[in-house]
């Protein structure tokens, strides 16, 4: 198979690899089912580690979804802002707003919440989420038909789960197709924090715009990336499945596909649009993020989704509001990496020194692109995630006082990750002892702080945080213990992360030495489409 080479000086050269294009498909494919199983399991033990409803806003989310399983996809309102909508649904989802009595308090265990009733009579329970998009909240809702109690709400989110593991298997398998693989599969690795296995093990529509976000982005590189669109054909079904339903998630998902579409055509352009345009598949794909973008659009007119937010407001001008939000942009970073429970919980500071340095990496690579259009696309991204968060709290100051949160954004710091890596192939990682080595390291550092984050957020629910040391009592007396108890679900944890951290070092160490480029000459590989990948082995 003969792909496309970006020289500084000579342009396009070809390059071919002996290996059969069949095998890299079966690569491609090993990595969306291997990933997919990884982010699942791992998202499963986070659905059942913290305590039912201590994810933000989640009780809310629960009555939206049960109800939207049920065929009621709005409520009833009086119109004001800030009201919450009324729905009818079981017993025990409108009791889950009963389940939240530790938040905000991170001395409080999660002992003090009532157990979890077994009443399935429908009555009417409050929701602020009653105005959202439906499209996420009926998946969710589904095991609220057949299941009771407890067991429907971890179903719940299970299923959510499951939903959102799909678009993160997807975006690892388009990693897995650049003809250089190996800094967007860092990427998407990176992009993986704790913050984002953790919502994606709740009832909360945040992980599936992240999840669909990336997937759309990642996959829509390697479309355009490529110079013929047979090998990227599932590619284009996943930009057009991932686009669908990203544009139908939350109320800023359009904008984030926007940012994501223009930072991929800065990359490789508009005449590798025009040719997907001239595809039978490619148009069905365009067409069916279109439909997916005219529904949110009508959704957005009919629900007016952002009627709902809550809050009390402040006496404060739009401008300083917007200059006291951008002073404090990077303070809303920890909610990148990991900010727990309801705003309450904290990881320990080796965690994001070691996330914020595996990002400002990504950061640099990508802004020292060689093309100018790789450059100015996470520029792009770039731009966006500093300015649009003081434009938009400040248009509500007034009204809702100070609502962001850093995990508002989680789906674009995701696409900007993405970014770098796919714009930083270029980039060939020598494979020696001393490289096999800091990649080991590292392997074992990120994988041991995915487990410290799960072990902290454990402790936080069984004992509470009260400033002394509380670990003997964590270990040998804890006030609440999730389903198995938490030695049990930290051990399976602990086993997962360290068989996904065997397999991205084997994959990584593959990607480096398939990756050194025959010609010394360095060159922009942004524009290279899918090609040799290493086998997941």
């Amino acid at each position: 198979m003969t792909v496309l080479e970006q020289t500084e000086e000579d342009g396009p050269q070809e390059r071919r690899f002996t290996r059969p294009a069949k095998s890299r498909a079966m690569n491609a494919g090993r990595v969306l089912v291997v990933s997919f199983l990884a982010v699942f399991a791992l998202t499963v033990l986070w659905s059942l580690a913290s305590p039912l409803m201590s994810v933000p806003d989640e009780p809310a989310h629960t009555v939206k979804a049960a109800a939207v399983a049920r065929g009621e996809l709005l409520g009833e309102t009086d119109g004001a802002q800030g009201s919450a909508m009324t729905v009818t649904v079981p017993e025990y989802i409108a009791a889950t707003h009963d389940q939240t009595c530790y938040k905000h308090q991170r001395q409080i265990p999660a002992a003090c919440a009532p157990g979890v009733g077994e009443g399935t009579g429908m009555v009417s329970a409050e929701t602020t989420a009653g105005n959202y998009n439906p499209v996420y909240y009926f998946v969710t809702g589904l095991p609220s038909l057949f299941l009771s109690g407890a067991p429907a709400l971890y179903g719940m989110r299970i299923a959510s789960a499951l939903f959102c593991s799909v678009f993160f298997a997807m975006t690892f398998a388009a990693a897995a197709k650049f003809k250089r693989p190996l800094w967007p599969f860092a990427a998407a690795v990176v992009s993986t924090t704790p913050m984002v296995l953790y919502l994606t093990g709740s009832i909360n529509p945040n992980a599936l715009e992240i999840g669909a976000a990336a997937a759309f982005f990642l996959n829509l590189c390697v479309v355009l990336g490529s110079s013929t669109l047979k090998p990227v054909r599932a590619n284009m079904v996943f930009v057009g499945v991932s686009g669908f339903v990203l544009a139908n998630t939350r109320p800023l998902s359009l904008l984030w596909m926007a940012l994501a579409a223009a930072a991929a055509l800065c990359i490789y352009g508009w005449r590798p649009l025009l040719k997907v345009f001239k595809d039978g598949l490619g148009l069905a794909m365009a067409g069916l993020v279109g439909v997916g973008c005219g529904l949110s659009l009508a959704w957005f007119a009919v629900a007016n989704s952002f009627e709902s937010l809550t809050g009390t407001g402040v006496e404060l001008s739009k401008s300083d509001a917007a200059i006291v939000m951008f002073e404090s942009t990077l303070d809303y970073a920890t909610g990148y990496v990991g900010r727990m429970g309801w705003l309450d919980t904290d990881l320990p500071m080796a965690v994001y020194i070691l996330w914020y340095s595996l990002m400002a990496l990504l950061l640099v690579l990508g802004v020292t692109a060689r093309a100018k259009g790789s450059r100015a696309s996470v520029w792009l991204l770039v731009a966006a995630l500093v300015a649009l968060p003081p434009i938009m709290q400040a248009q509500v100051i007034n009204e809702l006082g100070w609502i962001w949160q850093g995990r508002y954004v989680l789906a674009l710091v995701v696409v900007i990750l993405l970014c770098c890596g796919t714009v930083s192939q270029s980039l060939a990682l020598r494979v020696t002892p001393r490289s096999r080595s800091i990649l080991r390291l590292l392997t074992v550092v990120t994988a041991l702080a995915h487990v410290v984050s799960f072990v902290v957020v454990l402790r936080r629910y069984a004992v509470g945080v009260i400033g002394e040391p509380n670990w003997g009592r964590f270990l040998f007396a804890p006030e609440w213990q999730p389903p198995l108890s938490w030695l049990v679900l930290a051990l399976i944890y602990a086993a997962v992360i360290s068989a996904a951290g065997l397999l991205i070092y084997r994959y990584v160490i593959a990607a480096a030495a398939a990756d050194t480029p025959r010609s010394t000459e360095p060159g922009n590989t942004a524009r290279h489409g899918p090609g040799q990948e290493p086998a997941l082995t």
